[in-house]
């Protein structure tokens, strides 16, 4: 699947889909989306949109020098009278792995622990950085730079790394 978008609402609408076509992939173990692209390419503004639709009312921004952060999710969104299709998680964790070198290194910061727990969404920017830590089963999304007004992301499920 593929999705062009020009704008934010674009990037916007794409999310909303995105999180409602998401499936819990692994019993028992956190849902992990794997964001790949170069720099500029949208990952961080597609991260946003979805802390925005799960009721996250901070504003997120990329998490490069901390490299992780984590919200906690709402059942519903105060500044929308929808309810939020969060699929069960409680908590979004957002993690840019750009300054990595290896999965191990995003070990040692307590990943697997996150991985534990079902109720976690994790989002990773970069995540060709950390590969060889990643689930299996993770779903990835390519983005690329179009132009200075698209970008294109590319949906793939089940990626196999192992």
């Amino acid at each position: 699947m593929e999705f062009m978008s020009k704008s934010v609402e674009d990037t916007k609408r794409f999310a909303k889909d995105f999180l409602e076509k998401l499936s819990v992939k692994s019993v028992g173990r956190a849902t992990v989306v794997g964001l790949y692209g170069n720099l500029g390419s949208g990952k961080t503004t597609f991260t946003q949109c979805i802390a925005e639709i799960l009721g996250v009312t901070e504003h997120l921004t990329s998490p490069t020098f901390v490299i992780l952060k984590s919200y906690k999710l709402k059942t519903t969104n105060p500044a929308r009278t929808e309810t939020v299709r969060s699929g069960g998680h409680k908590l979004l964790h957002h993690i840019d792995a750009y300054r990595l070198k290896s999965g191990e290194e995003l070990r040692k910061l307590g990943f697997e622990e996150l991985l534990g727990d079902p109720r976690n969404l994790i989002f990773i920017e970069w995540a060709d950085q950390v590969a060889d830590i990643l689930p299996t089963n993770h779903i990835k999304l390519q983005f690329e730079f179009v132009d200075d007004k698209t970008r294109k992301v590319s949906f793939v499920a089940n990626v196999s790394n192992k």
